[in-house]
């Protein structure tokens, strides 16, 4: 009997490592939200050129869904966050949008995840908190019509799902959430043997608290950092496994402790405004290496929660998209610049040495910029929208313009340039510390020139 169980042991050693390499292949997301961007057909060429083995989109775009037929790259799309509502209380709809999304593609195009929106229960509008699952049951139903049962359902959240997550054991869903959408989702991606996906930056919480997290941890650098949970035992050597085990122990406080777990965005951005840390092309390329080293490694090395399973991932992003709302770094996660060139040599597949990249421009900015900063409107700006936002400028603080009214100090030239410029620095040095920024709605730019001429002083933001 004993001699019977070693091919059938054998057998399922194999079934196992061929499943972890399957899995571990590391992704890109392929995000379009930029007006210089090359075509689909190019874009899936460069992807490949990237050595990744899935792609993932935000919606179901069909020029990239057919540009992405017959080839080997595994495709995730999106039923976007707009049509949730409806969804959520009409398998019709869900079943026509299958029909004319998934249909005509389904199987040429490998698409293996249907994302049901994006970072839903990060969004304002709580009604849509609550229609997200319906919305995953119906889609999922929809595909089964159609025949369709080999694409997982999912929908990617933000760490912000959780209330807590220090130390990780003491990983919490959010008290709004916890009850009412994530353990019926839970329940769902449980029953139907999806992920739970999630979108991992160890940027944010490093650049908002740089005093206490180490750059190096964050960036999965370090050699002689670590971390112990008090609770648990478990031993950190990086921020990012720190971050993975908090949504872990989060599922399992909620009676999950089983739900596979997949990286849908992760990365660090190359650029960004003047106040923004740590945003370089050394710091972007140090950080994508070693997490696409610790995701394809062999065998897989997984999370101290989970010592040795493979983390499936997406990378992001593919290109720097320059309509991206927000500060500068929302911009400037690419690997790739529009025109197809790479903003650092990356290989997804993890297998080239660093040794064999050429050698990265030091890192500038990891220390705060002193200041002072001004903001000052972007060249090109809708002049409607400029003049609405210098009305809203001048509304706040105290005596934000009286430098720009007749006869003030900075009245003249009188355009309409030069005195929402002022209106913006004023503005963003009178808030910025009380989280004001210097967007305006994506008019405004930085700039650590002093615009000030003549009695004419700009206030600058100090940081």
């Amino acid at each position: 009997m004993e001699l019977g169980l070693v091919p059938l042991l054998l057998l399922c050693l194999f079934i196992s490592i061929s499943s972890a390499e399957f899995s571990a292949k590391v992704g890109v997301n392929y995000g379009q939200l930029g007006n210089n961007l090359p075509s689909p057909s190019e874009s899936v060429n460069l992807i490949k050129t990237l050595k990744a083995k899935r792609v993932k989109i935000y919606d179901a775009n069909p020029k990239i869904l057919e540009a992405l037929r017959n080839t080997n790259l595994q495709v995730s799309m999106m039923v976007p966050n707009e049509l949730i509502n409806n969804i959520s209380s009409n398998q019709t709809l869900a079943n026509q949008w299958v029909h004319a999304n998934v249909v005509p593609f389904y199987p040429q195009t490998l698409i293996r995840y249907l994302l049901v929106g994006n970072e839903i229960l990060s969004a304002p509008d709580k009604s849509i908190w609550f229609n997200l699952v319906p919305a995953m049951r119906k889609i999922k139903h929809a595909l089964k019509i159609h025949g369709i049962t080999k694409v997982k359902v999912g929908t990617p959240s933000a760490m912000d799902v959780l209330e807590s997550s220090f130390p990780p054991s003491n990983g919490t869903f959010r008290s709004d959430i916890s009850d009412s959408v994530i353990k019926p989702m839970l329940k769902f991606l449980s029953k139907t043997k999806s992920f739970f996906f999630v979108d991992v930056y160890t940027f944010f919480p490093w650049a908002s608290d740089p005093t206490h997290i180490d750059l190096d941890y964050a960036l999965l650098e370090s050699t002689n950092i670590t971390y112990t949970d008090p609770v648990s035992g478990l031993t950190y050597h990086n921020l990012f496994d720190q971050m993975v085990d908090a949504l872990i122990f989060a599922m399992k406080r909620v009676g999950y402790p089983d739900i596979r777990v997949w990286i849908a965005e992760t990365g660090w951005p190359s650029g960004g405004d003047y106040d923004q840390i740590g945003t370089n092309i050394h710091n972007a390329a140090t950080y994508n290496r070693n997490v696409i080293k610790k995701f394809t490694a062999k065998p897989p090395v997984g999370t101290p929660a989970r010592p040795g399973v493979v983390l499936p991932s997406f990378i992001f992003a593919l290109y720097n998209e320059n309509t991206k709302p927000g500060p500068g770094t929302e911009r400037n996660f690419g690997l790739l610049y529009p025109n197809g060139s790479n903003v650092y040599e990356i290989d997804l597949t993890g297998k080239t040495p660093v040794s064999e990249f050429k050698p990265l421009p030091p890192a500038t900015n990891n220390k705060p910029y002193p200041g002072p900063i001004w903001c000052l409107v972007k060249e090109g700006a809708n002049k409607t929208a400029v003049a609405e936002a210098l009305s809203y400028a001048c509304s706040q603080g105290n005596k934000t313009c009286d430098p720009i009214q007749p006869g003030g100090k900075c009245s003249k030239p009188n355009t309409l340039a030069q005195h929402a410029s002022y209106a913006f620095s004023a503005y963003w040095a009178q808030f910025r510390k009380a989280g004001g920024s210097c967007s305006f709605g994506g008019l405004a730019v930085q700039t650590i020139k002093d615009p000030s001429y003549g009695s004419c002083k700009y206030p600058g933001a100090k940081i």
